[in-house]
């Protein structure tokens, strides 16, 4: 495999891995709604491992660049950096939501 389809495959590994963690985290969101805090929790928890094997992969690219490796920008790649912040928005929203579902409880 050439060193594009690398950072390809890197970028897809990342979008499926954030995109799953951010609907984990949305379900969170609907969940506290009804007031199933635990079940929220679950699935903050199922998509925080998600969300953690997407960003791991997106620290391994960034310490390829700085250890010399340059990676072109590509649409792919910002993509997927634009997934990544957003699940990450969805983490702490649902944090919130728990939260204030908890004081409403």
């Amino acid at each position: 495999m050439d060193d594009m389809n690398k950072i390809e495959m890197a970028c897809f590994e990342i979008i499926a891995n954030v995109g799953s963690a951010r609907s984990c985290f949305i379900e969170a969101i609907d969940l506290a709604g009804e007031g199933k805090i635990e079940e929220a929790e679950a699935r903050v928890a199922e998509g925080e491992q998600f969300f953690l094997t997407g960003h791991a992969k997106h620290g391994e690219m960034i310490a390829q660049e700085a250890g010399g490796e340059h990676i072109d920008p590509s649409i792919i790649l910002i993509h997927a950096e634009d997934q990544l912040m957003s699940a990450e928005t969805f983490k702490i929203l649902a944090g919130k939501f728990i939260d204030l579902a908890k004081k409403n409880a």
